[in-house]
């Protein structure tokens, strides 16, 4: 199996120029993979992924712009860079490019030979006969309790994949073991899926706490006991009260497909317990397009293996001029990290976008590919508290560089890249192995990204006021998208 790479929980200048590698440490000899998510990166099989990205279904296969003012054609050679990401990334194979050269859009590591995995030499040499003989005397001692002691029958493979879990999740909130239904929603993401608990919560005054109030059936949160009636008292790190809205507890429940969250509930009068679940129950995410006065409403929910085809694709069938962008990514946890970069190519060229720190390497600088074909067109973002790592990613890279202007409240902080490192075909492990900047070196991680214009008051107003300001920019004429073969009928 390949390597194919990707880039949310709460993860080259120009065609002709190269980026870094990016080199991961590892001591698990299987392709790794990075994601800048609300914490979460993805691995999937590089054959799949080859015949998707070759796919003649492709909706954006053949697009050109037109503008409104001309009656000229672009010639068909000039269109080719609004095809698969894939073509732009074919070019992209000099022997220190950090693309991985199987044509598709997500490719961001090396090749499986060019993988670091060299140990890093303070713990090469340290064996389990380092580990204190008090330690995992301890260990045995407590495993042969719960078998022994605890109120319902546990068996080892429980036990043991339960300390795996908890290991990793001591390291931070984002490293975490993947069993198989976690793993296979990972890599349902990268095609459109975000995930929940599966319960709905209302805080209700009479009792003072927020109360699950439905629990879908063999959902995640079903399967581990929760129940209508109970008090939800904590989300990760983030504990509810009356001064929470709706809006932010359905946030912080949900997520990228497969991640982890820990919540904290009781039954009334009874006491409080932690239940770890991941967000199995998914559901896909649309990129919403509307226009309104001319200008382009887009949603952009999720930052997946397709967003830039689904962007194009959205403002095609508006089939009408355009003279101005509204990107809403509020409440959009990440994704894809070369997803980010490939819209953000969109509305810059030869423009750097990202910097990846890893361990082991030195700083890598990720940039914009092909022309940008949205750059005449004036952009707003909108971003809430819920707009995370690679949303927070196209931000700032689109602040930095005066392309846009980013309007709503502070972003959330996420600034980590995780690798999911496959152990077999149905378990892996996520770990954290890199953080990002902003192209201009600036920490993302727990500052998040200030707006140029802060918005407060209630949400349900920002998208009209966004929707002023791009107005005031508008471009007296238009442009319109349309699919090359429209053009010759």
């Amino acid at each position: 199996m390949q390597p194919i790479s990707f880039a949310r929980s709460f993860l080259s200048k120009g065609l002709s120029k190269s980026v870094g590698k990016v080199s991961v440490a590892s001591i698990v000899l299987q392709p790794i993979i990075l994601i800048g998510v609300l914490g979460c990166a993805i691995s999937v099989n590089a054959q799949a992924a080859v015949a998707a990205s070759t796919n003649n279904d492709n909706p954006t296969n053949g697009l050109q712009l037109i503008s409104l003012n001309s009656d000229e054609i672009a010639d068909e050679n000039d269109t080719d860079n609004l095809s698969n990401i894939a073509d732009m990334l074919d070019v992209a194979d000099e022997p220190d490019d950090s693309i991985d050269s199987v044509p598709d859009e997500s490719a961001l590591t090396d090749d499986a030979d060019n993988i670091d995995t060299e140990i890093p030499a303070e713990v090469a040499q340290v064996s389990l006969n380092a580990i204190s003989p008090e330690t995992l005397k301890t260990f045995v001692a407590v495993v042969d309790l719960v078998r022994r002691q605890y109120v319902d029958a546990v068996n080892d493979e429980e036990l043991f994949s339960n300390a795996m879990s908890g290991m990793l999740t001591k390291l931070d909130s984002h490293a975490e073991f993947l069993d198989a239904e976690a793993y296979e929603n990972l890599r349902a993401f990268t095609e459109g899926d975000v995930g929940d608990i599966g319960i709905k919560v209302n805080y209700q005054p009479e009792a003072g706490y927020w109360v699950v109030t439905e629990v879908i059936d063999d959902s995640p949160a079903d399967k581990k006991g929760i129940a209508v009636g109970d008090y939800l008292h904590q989300i990760d790190e983030f504990k509810l009260d009356e001064g929470r809205q709706v809006n932010d507890v359905e946030q912080l429940l949900t997520g990228i497909a497969g991640t982890q969250v820990d919540i904290i509930t009781s039954r009334a009068g009874r006491r409080k317990h932690t239940t770890t679940l991941q967000r199995n129950n998914s559901h896909p995410q649309i990129v919403e397009t509307k226009l309104v006065d001319g200008i382009a409403i887009v949603k952009l929910p999720a930052f997946q293996n397709n967003s830039r085809e689904k962007l194009l694709e959205g403002l095609i069938n508006l089939n009408a001029p355009i003279s101005g962008i509204l990107l809403d990514m509020r409440d959009n946890p990440g994704g894809v990290l070369t997803s980010a970069v490939s819209v953000a190519s969109l509305f810059m060229d030869d423009t750097d976008v990202v910097q990846v720190q890893a361990r082991q390497s030195k700083s890598r600088v990720l940039s914009t590919q092909g022309d940008a074909i949205l750059k005449p067109l004036p952009l707003v973002v909108l971003q809430n508290r819920y707009s995370a790592s690679a949303a927070e990613v196209l931000a700032s890279s689109l602040q930095a560089q005066k392309r846009a202007t980013i309007i709503g409240e502070v972003s959330y902080g996420k600034g980590s890249v995780q690798s999911v490192i496959p152990l077999n075909d149905e378990q892996a492990v996520k770990l954290t192995v890199a953080n990002y900047m902003t192209a201009t070196g600036k920490q993302i991680d727990e500052i998040g990204v200030e707006p140029d214009v802060t918005l407060s008051g209630s949400e349900n107003t920002w998208e009209q006021q966004a929707l002023e300001l791009v107005k005031a920019r508008a471009l007296d004429s238009g442009i319109r998208f349309v699919r090359k073969n429209a053009t010759k009928e």
